[in-house]
Order: structure tokens, then sequence, then C-alpha cells
């Protein structure tokens, strides 16, 4: 699709993208280990919740009828013939004039039809029986939980896709998934290439600079919900990285290199993407930063150049590599989800292509704010710490002034929307 380095829209790139995106496959694991995983299927009650009608309340199971008469001045007393708690099946069947002690949560014995209240009830003793007395009539179904109230028998509870939190776990457990069907996470390869480039524990030396870029993205992936293999990095010497990546591809199902993508003289990766055979699918954007993020198919897998500018780096991994990851995990709302905010700084840099701007959110009076969080240079790394949005600049604009309305991309938001642009 693309032989010569003509810049195309972002959202022309995400569809080149969108049309290699694979579908994701599934695994069972247990229920310990599934949190912040994505469900696999759909979960469906497989019985009523509650399963039988069951008490609110510790109190006296009665029937309903026998409690007409019943006032302030004309007392109604029963023979308490059980008593059953939590966990418990009562195996009398109330008759006229008898009740059962029970306790919350407990099964509502057969024929009773209300619970009332210990506060509202006055017990005794005698010849070695118990009995209870009510002053006030009771309704049918009066503090009865009835069998299905919460939840019907087959009724789909979470959807496919859904992340695994606390609550879903509860539903889970609830539910007797002891065995839970998620998503398989891809398996994504890094690749740093950069004879300027040390390991992280290494000094210092004239000309070079530590590799931030493999760190960052790594920990980008494991946000996203996906595996990572680190291979390394390499240095700009063409057979070497050739056999490099050509061997990491048949070992993960996406690949991302960081550097070598521009056209210096030791930027390798184009001659790389011939060699392979890969199909160019973009070699440039009409975005800053990272104009230069290239991606390439070559047998089903998508190859991720990324700049190896730290910022240019992190924003075409978010825009074009975390939504396919998201589909693979069956996410339904697999883009980042855009709000309206408020620019809290002045931005003066005019955006001859859409720009998008390290910020993060705050929340004042009700409104959405995007603050600056640092200079914005794609060369950059230390605005990101403090980053948890992209703000969106459209190509074609002069600049911002605080006060204006804009549109962010929240990156550590789990809600997500179903397309790139905002809806």
């Amino acid at each position: 699709m693309a032989d010569i380095r003509k810049p195309i829209p972002v959202e022309k790139a995400i569809e080149y993208v969108w049309e290699y995106r694979l579908n994701g496959e599934a695994e069972y694991i247990s229920i310990n280990d599934c949190d912040n995983r994505r469900l696999a299927e759909d979960i469906i009650a497989n019985h009523p919740v509650p399963p039988f009608p069951k008490s609110p309340y510790d109190g006296f199971a009665l029937r309903s009828d026998d409690t007409v008469e019943a006032s302030r001045d004309n007392p109604v007393t029963f023979e308490v013939v059980e008593h059953i708690g939590a966990g418990e099946v009562p195996e009398k069947k109330l008759h006229k004039g008898q009740a059962t002690r029970i306790m919350t949560g407990a099964k509502i014995p057969e024929d009773a039809d209300c619970i009332a209240m210990f506060e509202i009830c006055d017990t005794y003793e005698h010849e070695n029986s118990s009995y209870m007395s009510i002053k006030r009539k009771m309704e049918p179904n009066q503090n009865i939980i009835e069998e299905g109230s919460e939840v019907a028998k087959g009724e789909k509870l979470i959807n496919q896709g859904t992340l695994i939190n606390p609550g879903t776990k509860a539903i889970l457990a609830t539910f007797g998934y002891n065995r839970v069907k998620v998503a398989k996470k891809p398996v994504i390869g890094v690749i740093a290439t950069g004879t300027e480039l040390l390991d992280v524990d290494e000094e210092l030396q004239p000309g070079k600079i530590r590799n931030s870029n493999a760190y960052m993205i790594t920990s980008q992936i494991i946000r996203a919900g996906a595996a990572y293999k680190y291979f390394g990095k390499l240095e700009d010497e063409l057979n070497t990285s050739y056999e490099m990546i050509k061997q990491a591809l048949n070992e993960v199902d996406i690949l991302i290199t960081t550097g070598g993508v521009s056209v210096g003289d030791f930027d390798l990766m184009p001659a790389i993407y011939e060699k392979l055979g890969a199909e160019v699918l973009f070699n440039k954007v009409a975005m800053r930063p990272g104009s230069v993020t290239t991606v390439a198919a070559a047998d089903g897998k998508l190859l991720y150049g990324l700049s190896g500018n730290p910022s240019a780096c992190y924003v075409g991994f978010e825009l074009f590599a975390r939504p396919v990851v998201q589909h693979y995990l069956f996410n339904e709302m697999p883009f980042l989800r855009r709000v309206k905010a408020i620019l809290a700084d002045d931005f003066s840099k005019p955006n001859p292509f859409t720009r998008f701007v390290r910020s993060y959110i705050t929340y004042e009076n009700g409104n959405v704010h995007a603050n600056l969080s640092g200079i914005d240079k794609s060369n950059v790394v230390t605005s990101l710490a403090h980053c948890n949005s992209l703000m969106v600049l459209p190509g074609g604009t002069r600049g911002f002034k605080a006060g204006d309305e804009v549109e962010a991309m929240l990156l550590e938001d789990n809600q997500g929307q179903a397309g790139f642009l905002a809806e």
C-alpha cells in the first residue's frame, strides 16, 4: 500500500491496521488467577438467585392468614415448632397457629408466606414448648426474598470481553465457575534497535543513551492486557537485525521494533521489511508525534515499526497496537475512550497534522480539565511520567488557549469505545 513516504490520515492508518487484526483465542484458568483478564464467553445464570425463597431478617416464619385478627389489643399466639439457621433446610411444614424461628438467609418453610422480625414479636416458654405472639397483621410475601428475585435462570449477566474485577469474580463464584474461560493473552515481541542504546544497568558513555523504549513498551503491553517477549537490542547492522527479526516473528503473535524507521543512513527497518517480503501498510502518518510510524504485515502477523523517540513511540503504540490487542482479547470497546475537556494551559504550537499531546486529566466543579504534562517534543521522556491522557488537537489549527474545549483520549480507562473517533 505504501511505497513512498506520503503521510496518510490517522483514521486511514487505523483502517489499514484493522484489516489485519487477529481474532483471539480462549483458555481456561482457575478462578483464583482470573483477575484483570477478559472473559471469552458470556456468563449465563445457570440457576436462579436466590435459588430458594429466603428470609432477609432474623425472626419468625408464619402464615399471614393466621394474623388477620392480630392487633395491639388482640395478640395472636403461635407455637414455635422448629428453629433453622442459614444453610439449614426446614423439615416441618407449618400448620395453622405454628411458626418457625428463622435466621437471616435461611430457606422459608413450606406454607409460610411472611416473616415477622424479632423486634415485633414476644416470646415465652410454657411446659417445655416455645411460643411467640404478634400484635399486628402480616401481609402475604411480607419480608420474603423470593426465588429468582435477583436473577432468573438463563439470564445473561456479563458480556464476553468484560474485564474481570472483584464484582465480576463474585458472580463467577456464585454460579460455580471454578474454571473460567478467558481470552488468551497475545504474545508481543519487542526489539529495540540502535547502536546508541545502552542497557539500563550500564554507565552512560559519550554518544550513548539508555534504552528506555523497551521498558516503556513492555509496560504498555502489560497495561493493554497482553504478554511480551523481549528479544533485546540490536545494533544498526542489516543482516544481524534481519535474522533476529525473522526468528522473533516465528515466536510471537505481534512484533514491535523501536527505532530505525526514518530515512537516515542507519535506519534499517525499510530494508528489513523488503527482505522479509512484508507488505508495508503505511510508513508515514499525518500526526505529531510519531509521523514516521510504520506498520507492515508478514505471514498474517503485524509488525509495528515505532519511532525511536520515546513520546512518539508511546503514542504509536496506543493508537495502532493497543486497539488490536483489545480486539484479540474479545473487547467490544477496543479503542481509547474520548471525552470533552477544558484546556487548562495555553498550547501555542501550530498543528499542521493531528497532534496528540501528553496530558493529565483533573476534575473541578464537575468539569474535566486537560493539563499539559510536560515538554511537548517527541524525544522527551519526562512528560510521560504524569500522562494519563492524550489531548487530540486537529490538524490545520494554530494553537489553543486555556479555556478552549478539546478532546482527550483516556489512557488508563477500561470502558473504551467501539471506534477510534468520538462516539
